[in-house]
């Protein structure tokens, strides 16, 4: 086992947010599918959770070499920002479907853990992830990847996530603390990405389509623009009677005015994206742990879709949120599926193959002798 998990990196968190990103966007569409079901795959989010938590912590004990590597590796370290999002996804679950199966209390106490825990690992990486790309890991304008913008939304996903738990407080301070606190959360992370977005787009304009390994990757742009749409949705919800009247109805505006038009330029990205996976794909791309981005950021554009529906009364936006909805259920099949077939042979977690090295070829000196 302790050696299993040498190869084990933070990106593997991102299976965990695939599983509750199908779970949440089938509470968010109501009908989404049968309750129990959604409960069952919470509780499958909960149980990977679980299982990479101690595996990471055998990683970091036995392969502190291999961690601090991760770290100094610019195409690995911002996957920190999945841990993040990980504990956040699976807490924000506990509140719509896990209290069914563990009982309202222990669905806010385990919430209530895992948001405290997701944002502040998520502000950490959102601070140490930059920095390092500053300071150590010297990369070029060439490189930009989608990938850079995991560490910076991560705390988009607790500003989205966190109003659920503002009617378990009490009343007053600390419900506005909370609301205002998840609203600044938003705002540092909206204009974070917005800063790095411009160099994976001129990136993707002037140097090509990227990898054929990393053409899922190009989702992950949706992640911030989904949950950005859910974030002031769920300010929205929950506004009345926490701040005042007038505050309270500018939620309820920005929840339409700013989500619409950024709902738009996702549902735009989507068709780009999926463009270059569909070119990727028959050009060669088989299956990698990249494509987990196929499942979770559009599970932000289903229940960013959903939010819309709720606030403008369209029936588009439902329509939407359903259509986007069984992309992700054929993107977590994939997924799941192709972790699977990698894990039973073992090639997810074997290490990378030795270069084999061709042996000299006899030659002759000057002399005519062989040497």
């Amino acid at each position: 086992m302790v050696i299993a998990v040498r190869q084990l990196g933070p990106n593997w968190y991102a299976s965990v947010m695939g599983t509750a990103a199908l779970a949440l966007g089938g509470a968010a569409l109501g009908s989404g599918g049968p309750h129990e079901l959604l409960v069952g795959l919470w509780a499958l989010s909960l149980l990977q959770l679980l299982v990479l938590l101690t595996a990471r912590a055998l990683h970091w004990t036995h392969h502190a070499d291999q961690a601090r590597a991760h770290l100094r590796d610019p195409a690995v370290a911002p996957f920190y920002g999945c841990l993040s999002m990980a504990l956040l996804a699976v807490g924000g679950g506990a509140l719509s479907l896990g209290r069914d199966w563990i009982g309202e209390r222990a669905a806010v106490v385990l919430d209530s853990v895992l948001f405290a825990a997701g944002t502040a690992v998520g502000l950490a990486a959102a601070v140490a992830v930059p920095y390092l790309m500053a300071v150590r890991h010297r990369v070029e304008p060439g490189q930009a990847s989608p990938v850079w913008l995991l560490p910076l939304v991560a705390p988009m996903v607790s500003a989205a996530l966190g109003p659920r738990l503002v009617p378990h407080l009490p009343p007053g301070q600390p419900r506005a603390t909370l609301l205002y606190g998840c609203f600044a959360l938003f705002g540092l992370s909206l204009l974070a990405t917005l800063l790095m977005l411009t160099l994976v787009f001129a990136r993707l304009v002037t140097g090509g389509p990227p990898p054929l390994a990393l053409a899922p990757a190009l989702f992950l742009v949706l992640g911030p623009l989904g949950q950005s749409t859910t974030a002031v949705g769920a300010f929205a919800d929950v506004a009345p009677g926490v701040v005042p009247a007038p505050y309270a109805a500018g939620f309820g505006l920005l929840a339409v005015l700013y989500g619409v038009p950024v709902m738009g330029f996702a549902v735009l990205w989507l068709a780009l994206a999926g463009a270059h996976a569909v070119r990727a794909w028959r050009q060669g791309m088989r299956f990698a742990m990249t494509w987990w981005a196929f499942t979770f950021p559009v599970g932000t554009c289903v229940t960013g879709a959903a939010a819309l529906g709720r606030h403008t009364g369209l029936a588009v936006y439902d329509w939407l949120a359903a259509g986007l909805y069984g992309v992700l259920v054929a993107g977590w099949l994939a997924a799941a599926s192709g972790t699977v077939r990698g894990l039973r042979g073992g090639k997810l977690l074997a290490g990378p193959r030795p270069v084999a090295v061709a042996p000299p070829v006899p030659g002759r000196t000057t002399s005519g002798a062989v040497r």
